[in-house]
Parts: C-alpha cells; structure tokens; sequence
C-alpha cells in the first residue's frame, strides 16, 4: 500500500503522522510525507519586492524540508520505508497531484477545522484534497 503523508507541519497535521505510525500497515506498504509550499507571488518588478520575496521562498523551502525530515523521523518508527517529497504550488492542487503521480492508495492527512467566513476566505485544502483525490483520503482531526 502507498500512503501518501500529507503535512503543513502544523499541530493540525500531528494527528495524521500518529495514524500512520501506530496502524497496521499491510506488509510491503510505504510512506511517502509531502508538504507544500506556496510561494507568494511578487506584485511589482521593483528590486526590493524581488529580493524580498526571493528571501521569503528561501525561507519557506527551509521550513518546508524541516517539516518532512520531522514527520519522516516520527512516522519512521513505524519500520516501514518513508520518502519526503516538496512540491511548489497551490496545496490542495500538488496534494492530489502528488497522489496520481505516485500511485497512491490512500492520503491520509489533518484539518484545520475551518468554518464560516474562515473557511470561505482561507479555502480548505482537505475539501479540497476529499472532492479530487484519485484515491481514499482519511481526514484525522485532533
């Protein structure tokens, strides 16, 4: 079984990484953590802007890597193979990307738990993920 481990490496997303380590996985399943990040994009072409934004993507890759080798190093107790994999974009989207590139069997991934104008203004990636996913998602809230 492929499961694809879908972490913002926020508290929210803990719950899954504690699914994925503590079930009965079938013999020869695999894991494979994912994060996204999503870079702004810069509003003008002056330099300042430029750098500035060039600074930021640094520094959200850098968290970005944090989070997988985080999650990897928990769910690794698990004795069964992790990989990590970043992607660049638009979570939701690269999520069920991911899931169809791969070939995955499952995603299993948290939830902020957003409603009302919250959830109208911010999205919700795991609706999202839910409604296009090539795959069974299992959504693990706190």
């Amino acid at each position: 079984m492929k499961l694809l481990l879908a972490s913002d490496g926020s508290p929210f997303s803990d719950p899954a990484a504690h699914a994925a380590l503590y079930r009965p996985w079938p013999p020869g399943s695999m894991i494979r953590v994912l994060t996204v990040v999503e870079t702004p994009l810069p509003l003008g072409p002056e330099a300042a802007i430029a750098t500035h934004f060039a600074e930021t993507e640094a520094v959200l890759r850098r968290e970005a890597e944090a989070t997988v080798q985080s999650v990897r190093d928990t769910v690794g107790r698990s004795g069964l193979p992790v990989e990590t994999h970043i992607r660049e974009g638009v979570a939701g989207r690269e999520i069920v990307e991911e899931a169809k590139a791969w070939g995955a069997n499952l995603i299993l991934m948290g939830s902020h738990g957003r409603t009302g104008l919250e959830r109208v203004l911010m999205g919700s990636v795991a609706q999202y993920v839910v409604a296009h996913a090539p795959c069974s998602v299992e959504v693990v809230r706190p």
